[in-house]
């Protein structure tokens, strides 16, 4: 198995899964255009796609969802809430909810409910039936039932939004800073290490740090939070970056 981030911010996200002749994108936030682009850096083309996976319904993660699903025939998964939530109408092969496990080719699906201000977000861990990878962005706060959930993984992918400081100090209005700072919007750095920590981190092949504010997180501000929170190697820890992604990391 082995994941790549076609961009991870506020302008865009997108992230791909394969195992054998199995691609996976979970989440398609960029134009046609630019998602066939960034597609073809990694060495995939958009008829190769098995399905898309919406993990909510905020525009940064839904904007070129329906055109690629159109376009290219590919089925698409949500969550009845998300569908609802949805300003665009896609077609949708199926529906997932908390708890569901979906089979695609070579790779098992399994979704988890999060705290995020959408109507039924969902993030998802992947399995082959060797190795585990799973994903952790736009939430507010975690459970020990989340946590469960997120057990033995070998690949990680997470948010660190926002230095806590830089967002208090910053030029948001006091109701959007609540609104990311608050139980339903996105973990600060200190809560993503924290996480982490408690999930237990020594097994993981690859630890990404994704969704990056560009206006209330630096890359070595939520590198220096989780090395001094889990004391790995600064040089172990990746970052997912909007204008570039991530290249293909192999989970052996």
């Amino acid at each position: 198995m082995r994941f790549a981030v076609l961009g991870s911010g506020s302008q865009g996200n997108g992230t791909l899964i394969a195992s054998h002749d199995t691609f996976v994108l979970v989440d398609c936030g960029f134009s046609l255009r630019e998602t066939e682009r960034r597609l073809a850096l990694l060495g995939v083309s958009p008829a190769q796609l098995s399905a898309v996976l919406v993990t909510h319904e905020h525009a940064d993660h839904v904007h070129g969802v329906g055109l690629l699903a159109r376009r290219y025939g590919v089925p698409v998964y949500l969550s009845q809430g998300t569908l609802r939530g949805l300003r665009k109408p896609v077609e949708v092969a199926g529906f997932l909810g908390c708890g569901d496990v979906l089979e695609i080719g070579g790779l098992q699906v399994s979704a988890a409910r999060v705290e995020h201000d959408a109507q039924e977000p969902l993030q998802y861990v992947f399995s082959d039936g060797r190795r585990r990878f799973g994903m952790l962005t736009d939430l507010g706060s975690y459970d020990a039932h989340l946590l469960q959930r997120y057990q033995g993984l070998d690949a990680l992918l997470i948010e660190a939004n926002h230095c806590r400081d830089l967002l208090a100090r910053g030029h948001y209005p006091y109701f959007l800073k609540q609104r990311v700072g608050g139980n339903q919007g996105h973990l600060n750095n200190h809560q993503a290490a924290n996480l982490v920590a408690e999930l237990g981190w020594q097994q993981l092949q690859h630890l990404v740090l994704a969704h990056l504010s560009s206006k209330n997180n630096l890359p070595q501000l939520a590198r220096q939070c989780f090395v001094d929170t889990l004391g790995c190697d600064p040089d172990w820890l990746q970052v997912a970056n909007q204008e570039h992604g991530l290249d293909w990391r192999e989970i052996a």
